[in-house]
């Protein structure tokens, strides 16, 4: 057992870092609650139950910051405390540090919640991209409702630590690629080093469907001859699946079918509806489609259109997850426009900025602001403080996971990033990062950079290590 309050990464030389970190601290106490094996699943009766255990953290006060709460607020000369894991107060100059915390000087310095992303395919589509990692798309039939994202995640891509020292994302929810109609199951990750994937998995997050409109299916499948081959034949499919769905959810479950338990667990409202589209009119369809049959749309995914019918997506409280300023590569995407963010915000819908790429995850803060700067061109002069609620908070709720993490509030995560500027600034970066208390990156300690056993004996330093 590491001692309590002892630092175990500082003593471990950058290159030993990936290799010993999640075996070292597989018994390590976090405030003195013992860690449990990453390869021994609780008894929940739940298949592949999250192991995930917080590593070990110390109460930590940071003093003298901007804050950003994530919830629309700003702080001036704020304070933030966190202990055991968890955000105990934050508060302004006012707020008095208790005795035992370390302290952190953050005058001239920002602070955030973790920056979490709601589009991603890190482990999935890991680096280096090579036709033996390409494990996000069942292309094999339309509907695969039955595979879940996490079978497939590499936790050694170097991806991971790189979003982590990069863009200061705490968490990020893994999705099937498009190819499919129905592609399968999602899982939201704590992005932390971990031996396998059941080690990294959000404690108690919800999973989500991923569904895709549009070009990707019926291109995959026209091109097999097959159906869909057409976006009236996209909803044909969809609507005899869910029905068969229906028909499974109504009678006793006793045949287990893979595929129709997570149409059911849809239909129950225990799993979310992360649905890849771009048109405006397909997704105004979606939403009928989803009525009909039943569900929820949680949030539109790319949604280059959701400008188009953004008073739908609030009256229905659908979140559109967005690029700043992707558009125009393919048809169903040419009438995308930078401002899209700014007048899905402005019209009271939920917006959030997502990756949905291993280099964009990096910088989703800079994509926020290129939003933001895109609608003060248009007029809509949106605060920094609400901006951040892009890439925090509405990407929590989103997920399912808003009452956990997502906004500095006391009781949740303790999942926060000190930036060493302003954080919707492009010469900004994170300084040090802390999930669940722990402090896992710190750009000004070497020992403290978790590097992916992929890359120890690589050549060169590479970006982290």
């Amino acid at each position: 057992m590491i001692p309590q309050g002892a630092n175990p990464l500082k003593r471990l030389p950058p290159i030993m870092l990936a290799s010993v970190l999640a075996l070292a601290l597989s018994a390590c106490a976090t405030e003195g609650t013992e860690r449990a094996s990453s390869s021994r699943a609780p008894a929940t009766g739940e298949p592949y139950a999250s192991t995930y255990r917080a590593y070990p953290g110390v109460p930590t006060a940071l003093v003298g910051a901007t804050v950003y709460d994530g919830a629309g607020g700003r702080i001036e000369n704020g304070t933030v405390l966190f202990e055991n894991g968890a955000l105990s107060a934050i508060g302004g100059p006012e707020l008095a540090v208790p005795a035992g915390f370390t302290r952190i000087e953050g005058a001239g310095k920002f602070v955030t919640p973790g920056i979490i992303d709601i589009h991603s395919h890190l482990g999935d589509y890991p680096s280096p991209s090579v036709q033996a990692h390409a494990d996000g798309n069942e292309a094999t039939d339309p509907t695969t409702p039955e595979v879940w994202a996490e079978h497939s995640v590499w936790p050694q891509d170097p991806g991971f630590s790189r979003a982590l020292a990069n863009g200061g994302v705490t968490s990020l929810m893994i999705l099937p690629g498009s190819a499919n109609l129905m592609g399968g199951r999602s899982v939201t990750v704590k992005n932390v080093p971990a031996r396998t994937v059941q080690a990294m998995k959000f404690p108690g997050a919800p999973y989500s469907l991923k569904m895709a409109c549009g070009e990707n299916p019926k291109r995959v499948y026209g091109g097999k001859g097959r159906m869909p081959s057409t976006r009236m034949g996209n909803f044909a499919v969809w609507r005899e699946t869910w029905f068969k769905a229906r028909e499974y959810a109504d009678g006793d479950r006793d045949e287990r079918d893979l595929a129709n338990e997570t149409l059911a667990g849809v239909l129950d409202g225990d799993i979310l509806i992360q649905h890849h589209c771009y048109r405006a009119d397909e997704m105004a369809l979606v939403l009928d489609m989803a009525r009909e049959m039943g569900y929820k749309v949680t949030a539109f995914h790319h949604a280059v259109e959701s400008y188009k019918i953004a008073d739908l997506l609030r009256e229905a409280d659908v979140c559109s997850a967005v690029w700043a300023d992707w558009y125009g590569f393919k048809m169903e995407a040419y009438d995308g426009i930078p401002e899209n963010a700014a007048l899905i915000h402005n019209a009271g819908a939920c917006v959030v900025i997502h990756s949905d790429d291993a280099n964009g995850i990096q910088r989703l803060n800079q994509e926020a602001a290129k939003a933001q700067a895109d609608g003060l061109r248009m007029g809509f002069d949106i605060p920094d403080a609400e901006v951040i609620g892009w890439i925090t908070l509405n990407a929590a709720r989103a997920m399912g996971i808003a009452e956990r993490t997502g906004s500095l509030q006391a009781g949740k995560m303790a999942d926060v990033v000190l930036w060493n500027g302003d954080p919707l600034s492009v010469y900004s970066r994170p300084e040090k990062v802390w999930i669940d208390g722990a402090l896992l990156y710190d750009a000004m300690d070497r020992t403290r950079r978790p590097v992916s056993d992929f890359e120890l004996g690589q050549p060169g330093e590479g970006d982290v290590k």
